[in-house]
């Protein structure tokens, strides 16, 4: 067994494994895995996906998840943590670049088992970048933080090339429209700009009606455009809260809410508890996918 542990906010382990052991989901917004050889079966909320060589998909960081290994396996497991946006030491406007980009791959990705890649030029790039990170990290030690760290940007890029690509929306499955696809990636690309989700500022990038967008969406979604908005602000209330030094007023004032009591009545109204509950809790609820609702063990 090798395991291999690089530098935070990226932590890195290759390891073989013949029985698969609950592993720690705490201060990581998700793990990108990748099976170097091997055949099983992936668990993610309680649903399962085959597994075998060159699979890639991520892991969130729920407690449902797991795998059954019926052939060794040699995982890689690459570990987005949160203490690169809790670290003093970098500037922060590269802080803010990696946390916008780590929360976009966190709150938008499907969290069903399955492989996220969906070209094979983008499954080679990431062999590559990854071959080449285990590589630093055996030869170079600390030397190689910041080429580490660059490579794992650009890992972070092709995952969201990827998640813009798939169909991650909870959407009905015999859904033919892709303009509620291509609405749903905008709004998700913007939910902190709330000029460009007024119905007025969609309707003009879609096409459509002012009077038809809102229509639209809720037949599309089964949801309301407004509640949709809402659930996808606290999402990013949650991974701020758990990944971040974000204070309650910062976190209001940069998804729009009025003042911190209007974030905590709108947090409790959607989510059944408090903020403080919440964060004692330390466990995802919006965040999870509605698949993810059975108590039995994965």
């Amino acid at each position: 067994m090798q395991i291999l542990e690089a530098y935070k906010p990226f932590e890195i382990q290759e390891i073989e494994l013949t029985d698969w052991k609950q592993r720690p989901v705490k201060n990581n917004f998700f793990e990108l895995v990748l099976i170097k050889n091997g055949e099983g079966t992936q668990c993610i909320n309680y649903n399962h996906h085959s597994y075998s060589k060159g699979s890639m998909f991520l892991l969130p960081p729920l407690k449902c998840h797991s795998f059954t290994i019926e052939q060794p396996t040699k995982f890689v497991f690459l570990k987005f943590t949160d203490s690169f946006f809790k670290s003093e030491k970098r500037n922060s406007e590269e802080k803010n670049e990696w946390f916008k980009e780590a929360s976009y791959i966190l709150s938008n990705y499907n969290q069903l088992p399955g492989d996220i890649i969906k070209n094979e030029m983008d499954r080679e790039h990431l062999s590559n970048l990854t071959s080449m990170i285990l590589q630093e990290s055996r030869n170079y030690g600390n030397e190689s933080i910041t080429l580490i760290k660059s490579l794992m940007n650009c890992i972070m890029e092709i995952l969201i090339r990827n998640i813009k690509k798939g169909n991650f929306y909870e959407v009905p499955q015999n859904n033919t429209d892709d303009r509620i696809t291509k609405m749903l990636t905008y709004i998700n690309e913007h939910i902190d700009k709330p000029d460009l989700l007024k119905v007025e500022n969609l309707a003009e990038v879609f096409m459509m009606s002012p009077t038809y967008v809102s229509e639209f969406f809720k037949k599309q979604v089964s949801m309301s455009l407004r509640e949709y908005i809402i659930k996808g602000k606290l999402k990013l209330v949650e991974i701020r809260l758990l990944n971040s030094d974000f204070t309650l007023t910062q976190i209001a004032d940069d998804l729009g809410f009025t003042d911190v009591s209007h974030l905590s009545k709108t947090f409790k109204r959607y989510s059944g508890i408090s903020l403080r509950q919440f964060k004692n809790n330390g466990e995802y609820m919006l965040l999870k996918r509605s698949a993810c609702t059975t108590t039995a063990e994965a």
